[in-house]
């Protein structure tokens, strides 16, 4: 057996609303079809795949950090992602990679979950 990709990871909240939005609205996530689960929550597609899938109505218990530290996704578009990211007033800290000269941006979403979006060398943000 090998491993051949990710499928997807997922998010708990008590939110599903304000999460969905978060994913949407600031990452150009799609939200689509999800089959009865027998419980609230989302997926949210990037293409074809449903790559983040939401559960809502989580316990207060449940909605804490685990031992992920924080997904990444690639991306394009640094300089709009940043001043995007800006205009909601989500605190987010970029950097670029040493050796490879990758930029990397870092932030929260509502629930806690720490975001990593990776972009090529060549992207320079505006402030750069």
């Amino acid at each position: 057996m090998a491993v051949s990709g990710m499928n997807h990871f997922t998010i708990l909240t008590d939110d599903v609303a304000g999460t969905v939005a978060f994913y949407t609205g600031l990452l150009g996530l799609r939200d689509g079809p999800r089959p009865d689960l027998g419980f609230p929550g989302a997926w949210l597609y990037l293409g074809d795949a449903a790559i983040v899938h939401v559960v809502g109505d989580a316990a207060p218990e449940r909605l804490r950090a685990g031992v992920i530290d924080h997904v990444a996704f690639t991306a394009t578009g640094l300089s709009d992602v940043l001043a995007t990211l800006a205009a909601h007033g989500v605190a987010h800290t970029c950097r670029q990679q040493v050796g490879t000269g990758a930029w990397q941006v870092f932030f929260f979403d509502p629930n806690g979950a720490r975001v990593e979006l990776d972009f090529a060398a060549g992207e320079v943000p505006a402030h750069a």
